[in-house]
């Protein structure tokens, strides 16, 4: 009886660990596309730090009705399984704006840099092959303007994982 026990204890153990191990490789390269109001493109990685955790840095540009913009955003995120190939993941970050305005005589400056904290939640897609595909909404907390603004950057992101 205590043999039957154990070997089904190992075997809900050895499932249980497989179920919760990520698909996710050790680099992902790609881009993000999307933005909260106008059009937004970002170049991304992700390092993955174990089978659980990952850091993604992204680096875009903006173009926006009254200005354009460079945004360098830092990540940290955790991965977690949802069925075989897909995975939900959340977490917290920041980073930098550094924006050019179309128009001078509306802000008397044709330029401004501002910082922003962020969350992150999203789901992605393992493909069989070293493409993964990913949906997500990232908001954000901006410092700095006249008016600390609250936006909803969502985005679709396409990477090669290496």
């Amino acid at each position: 009886m205590t043999k039957r026990i154990l070997i089904i204890a190992a075997f809900l153990f050895g499932t249980i660990s497989t179920i919760q191990s990520q698909e996710f490789s050790k680099h992902a390269l790609g881009v993000r596309l999307g933005d909260n109001d106008g059009f937004g493109v970002e170049v991304s990685y992700q390092l993955g730090l174990n089978s659980k955790n990952r850091l993604e840095f992204d680096l875009g540009w903006r173009d926006e009705d009254f200005f354009t913009a460079i945004k360098a955003t830092g990540l940290y995120q955790w991965v977690f399984n949802l069925d075989k190939g897909f995975n939900w993941y959340v977490g917290p970050g920041g980073g930098l704006i550094f924006v050019d305005y179309d128009n001078e005589n509306i802000t008397g400056d044709d330029g401004e840099t501002f910082a922003f904290i962020a969350g992150d939640i999203g789901i992605e897609y393992n493909f069989d092959f070293p493409i993964v595909i990913s949906l997500d909404i990232r908001p954000e907390i901006v410092f700095g303007n006249d008016d600390d603004d609250l936006d909803f950057d969502i985005g679709f992101g396409i990477r090669y994982q290496f």
